[in-house]
């Protein structure tokens, strides 16, 4: 069956409004978890706007699930990821004047900075993923750069562009045909959820905005529960 990872990066983002401890993230990867999320995502910016370093080395420490640890391609995440090894790297662009990411990672742009940093997280043992969008000229770049998977941006799918979906579904065929493990994300909801978890050749979905905000009307583990449910039906 298609994999949930469920990022709680929004869970630090409501803690970090009122600068105190309250709601802790490792309680929301706790609870997602025993949900039946098959993973914790987790991004620790640049500016450290929500996820912070101790976020990372306490869920690392406390959960045994997956852990996907998104990060910009620099030296400093580089180090941090090291020195915490989650199971997965995924390297995203990233701009301190954005609000969320607005788009995939230009593969084929900077293949040159990529490369050692690729190469680092291999050597340690950990699955380094790509988040790019559903291109072939950047899924051909990831493979190059021998990037174990790519996760395809939907954000311009959950914004409704036409041809999105085809674009995906074409990106998922060719990421696979060229060995990379496929995973999508970005903007997902219980309404635009079951044709992106039909693609037979998606291994997981990450999904963190919309669950944590339904998760205030009706509970994260219900949240997680009912979006399990919607890509176990569309798989079915």
């Amino acid at each position: 069956m298609l994999r949930l990872g469920v990022n709680i990066d929004h869970v630090a983002t409501l803690r970090n409004a009122r600068g105190g401890i309250h709601p802790d993230p490792l309680d929301a990867a706790r609870m997602a978890i025993d949900a039946r999320a098959d993973g914790i995502t987790i991004h620790l910016r640049e500016d450290r706007r929500h996820i912070r370093d101790a976020d990372v080395a306490a869920i690392r420490a406390a959960i045994t699930a997956p852990i996907n640890l998104e990060m910009a391609a620099t030296d400093e995440m580089l180090a941090i990821a090291l020195k915490t090894r989650p199971n997965a790297c995924c390297l995203v662009p990233e701009k301190r004047t954005e609000v969320t990411t607005e788009g995939g990672l230009d593969v084929a742009g900077q293949h040159n900075t990529l490369r050692p940093i690729v190469a680092a997280l291999k050597r340690a043992g950990i699955r380094v993923s790509l988040f790019v969008d559903p291109d072939p000229v950047q899924l051909r770049a990831a493979a190059g750069l021998w990037a174990d998977i790519v996760e395809l941006h939907t954000g311009a799918y959950a914004h409704g562009k036409p041809g999105e979906l085809e674009r995906l579904q074409e990106g998922a065929t060719m990421a696979k045909a060229l060995g990379l493990e496929v995973h999508a994300g970005h903007g997902l909801t219980y309404n635009n959820v079951t044709p992106v978890a039909a693609i037979p050749e998606l291994v997981e979905l990450n999904i963190g905005h919309f669950l944590i905000g339904q998760a205030v009307f009706e509970g994260l583990h219900a949240a997680v529960a009912r979006m399990l449910a919607l890509m176990d039906a569309a798989r079915a």
